[in-house]
């Protein structure tokens, strides 16, 4: 069985790899059809157990073969997983929702340096939360926040209350357009990762063919939906409060420039990969 294991594995590393894949995808997927970490399919006792529980190896491989030409069909792999990963929660995404990308994660760790330096109960307003994994990572390393997430789409909203009620219930969900959102209400934080490529920009095939692109297009120039953020996120910080929005790498001067007007301490943050990708600044 050991042998037919690693052909079996091997075939769809090669599949995988004739479509332009990395043959690593293949072990990811399968370690998934097993119900198993990636590692442990390098440990024999475990993978038997696993397919002993399972109970038939062709339950196994039709799995594994359906998620292999799902994969060279250009779905996200998280889709097939179900699962993103983003700081250290495992967020659960699907077709509707964008996958979150590990660019975000230094733009929660920019807020929550912030957040370190207050006292009391802090007020956190996510913006267009999508999956929820900007608004659950602060969530869930600072304790003493009360955040609110804004979603106005209903694909995205299906899996931000999956991914509330499985990692952090205190997280409030708020059904509205950005525009609207919280009349009357003033907060400490708001965080936002608004639609912003330009309409006119190609996108990779796994990105451009499965993610909603409600989530990612942000008009001609794709400052259309971050001007509409940055004037809810003026409307809604109270005097001295803190907004960080993520951006495309182009764009850091016009958000600069939209943000002058009610903002100070505006500042361009880098990415993982060295790019402009978000701006933080204070509300006066």
């Amino acid at each position: 069985m050991e042998l037919t294991f690693k052909e079996f594995l091997r075939g769809g590393k090669e599949q995988l790899s004739a479509a332009g894949f990395a043959e690593v995808e293949a072990e990811i997927l399968l370690a998934h059809t097993l119900g198993i970490s990636r590692m442990d399919l390098h440990n024999p006792l475990t993978v038997e157990n696993a397919l002993t529980a399972i109970g038939d190896m062709a339950i196994v491989e039709e799995t594994f073969w359906k998620l292999l030409d799902r994969r060279c069909a250009h779905e996200p792999l998280q889709y097939l997983m179900g699962v993103a990963y983003f700081r250290h929660l495992e967020i659960k995404v699907g077709p509707g929702v964008l996958v979150p990308r590990p660019e975000s994660e230094l733009l929660v760790e920019s807020v929550l340096t912030y957040i370190e330096k207050l006292s009391g109960a802090v007020s956190v307003v996510d913006l267009g939360s999508g999956s929820g994994a900007l608004a659950l990572a602060i969530a869930t390393e600072a304790p003493h926040t009360h955040v609110i997430a804004v979603e106005k789409s209903p694909e995205a909203i299906y899996w931000l209350k999956e991914n509330v009620s499985f990692i952090d219930e205190k997280v409030r969900i708020l059904e509205s357009d950005v525009a609207t959102a919280l009349d009357g209400v003033k907060c400490d934080v708001v965080i936002a990762n608004p639609p912003y490529v330009p309409d006119s920009q190609e996108l990779p095939r796994d990105v451009a063919e499965h993610e909603p692109a409600i989530a990612l297009f942000g008009g001609v120039d794709g400052m259309k939906a971050p001007r509409l953020f940055i004037s809810t996120a003026s409307r809604l910080l109270k005097e001295g409060g803190f907004l960080a929005i993520e951006h495309h790498e182009e764009q850091g001067p016009a958000i600069a420039d939209v943000l002058s007007a009610d903002f100070t301490d505006i500042l361009l943050h880098q990415d993982l990969t060295g790019r402009p990708r978000f701006t933080t600044a204070v509300r006066r």
